[in-house]
């Protein structure tokens, strides 16, 4: 049975409470990568326009960022004109690694360099009909080319001159390429602290990883400062002190109208584990956060209210990494904690909404709303293109782990709440990583990120709002003015 926009997915346990109620602790989980985040936006705005009550606001990937802006009263930032999901500062997210693109270019240079000859020979057989043509029609210019091409031939194939032009156009492409990806590494070297010792091939570390994080987590800083100095000229702080910022501003502020408690998930690669990065208020925080006998819940559960705070920024910076395709980021712990003053590789899980879920629950959730910006899993006859290109081939992959994953999620977890609903699109032939759109085959045109914030926004009052608040006959209070619109 194929679901219409209309139609809202919602799981009651067997023998609780049936419905939605805004009097039961409420948690927004957002899942997703890349262009995920749009859809969050486009959500996040119908709920605020209907004024839903969100008690805590909880994201792995590209949802942490959502979640981060809505806690602080600031989802507004995320779908204006001059917001982040602006077509101006999200178009290069997760595009290829500087190194990689100089190695593709100068590579294909020097193949280009090393086919010049073959491509005389070939050109030869366009320039002479070219020729032909000229001289029955009587122009006169048949001569010149002719003679002109021939002159090129004789350069390019002189005795004194394609021996020794030839190599050393080779040896100094491919020097300015092994000196280009030095240079990078060891510059990448000395900026990044702290840094982690590794081992492998050679080559291997020159290139690193494929996918480029710097800019995503550079969007997203430029974007939080953004909102939090408002309408002041400040400079902007290091990241780490940006963090500390924002777990000051969240903490100091729990309870006040439009702030909402935050958890955030990452894969910690060293210790093999997921962590939960939250800040809670009481007496949730306690029972979240306490150490337990024989458990090691502290090594797992970090307090951004608390002595992890310096972590604000390294939470999201992790969500953000992805496995394999970007370098994992690195955080420092402190000496008293946990992990003794360690530092380990983060990066995101696409399947860890599960572990989200379990999170939310032991925060006291009641009722929880999950956002994804994939849809449904396909049937029959529903079979299309596969892409070619890098970026839509590993687009691909995430996409269908991170579905299964949430499938799973919620089949497993249903029982932990009274009620689970669901928002995500019927469909969007956007991947994780089209930041510029892409062609849409079933509808014979081009689909834009603002397409993908207009269905999300469109989405939320259907398949939420009107079904599903609206059903459940409780009035809710209008939606609080945000503090962006109210400067």
């Amino acid at each position: 049975m194929t679901r219409t926009p209309e139609a809202p997915i919602s799981t009651v346990p067997a023998g609780s409470e049936t419905g939605y109620s805004p009097h039961r602790r409420t948690a927004l989980v957002l899942t997703g990568t890349g262009t995920a985040g749009a859809y969050h936006a486009g959500v996040l705005r119908a709920l605020h326009e209907a004024g839903v009550k969100v008690d805590l606001v909880a994201g792995r990937g590209i949802g942490a960022v959502g979640a981060l802006f809505a806690a602080v009263d600031g989802a507004a930032h995320l779908w204006e004109r001059s917001g982040v999901w602006s077509a101006s500062t999200r178009l290069r997210l997760y595009g290829w690694r500087r190194p990689l693109r100089a190695a593709f270019s100068i590579l294909g240079l020097t193949l280009l360099t090393l086919l010049l000859p073959l491509v005389v020979v070939v050109l030869a057989a366009f320039v002479y009909p070219v020729a032909y043509l000229l001289r029955v029609v009587g122009l006169g210019d048949d001569v010149g080319l002719t003679d002109g091409f021939g002159l090129l031939v004789q350069q390019v194939f002189a005795t004194e001159a394609l021996p020794i032009w030839l190599p050393r156009v080779v040896v100094l492409a491919l020097s300015f390429l092994f000196t280009g990806l030095v240079c990078t590494a060891v510059g990448a070297w000395f900026k990044h602290r702290p840094r982690r010792r590794s081992r492998g091939a050679f080559w291997l570390l020159l290139l690193g990883a494929p996918l480029d994080a710097s800019v995503v987590r550079r969007w997203f800083s430029d974007g939080l400062w953004k909102l939090m100095r408002g309408a002041t000229a400040i400079a902007q702080p290091r990241p780490e002190d940006l963090g500390r910022r924002y777990t000051r501003l969240l903490s100091e502020n729990l309870g006040q109208p439009g702030f909402r408690e935050l958890l955030i998930a990452a894969h910690d690669l060293d210790g093999r584990r997921d962590l939960v990065f939250g800040i809670l208020s009481e007496p949730y925080r306690r029972r979240f956060f306490s150490r337990r006998a024989g458990s090691d819940r502290h090594l797992e559960a970090l307090d951004l209210g608390g002595r992890a705070g310096r972590h604000g920024f390294d939470a999201v910076a992790a969500a953000l990494s992805l496995p394999v395709a970007t370098d994992p980021w690195l955080v420092h712990f402190a000496t008293a904690s946990g992990w003794r003053g360690e530092t380990h590789r983060m990066c995101d899980r696409p399947d860890a909404v599960g572990r989200l879920l379990d999170e939310v629950s032991e925060a006291g959730a009641e009722q929880v709303v999950i956002v994804s910006g994939l849809p449904g899993p396909a049937g029959p006859h529903e079979l299309a293109t596969s892409r070619r290109d890098g970026r839509g081939l590993l687009g691909e992959s995430l996409a269908s782990l991170e579905l299964a994953g949430l499938r799973d999620a919620v089949a497993g977890r249903s029982g932990l709440f009274k009620a689970v609903f669901e928002i995500r699109p019927v469909y969007n032939p956007l991947g994780p990583f089209d930041f510029a759109g892409c062609y849409d085959e079933r509808s014979d045109r081009l689909w834009s990120l603002s397409e993908l914030v207009e269905c999300g926004y469109s989405d939320g009052h259907r398949q939420f709002v009107g079904p599903v608040v609206g059903a459940s006959g409780e009035r809710i209070s209008p939606g609080s003015k945000s503090r962006s619109s109210s400067t």
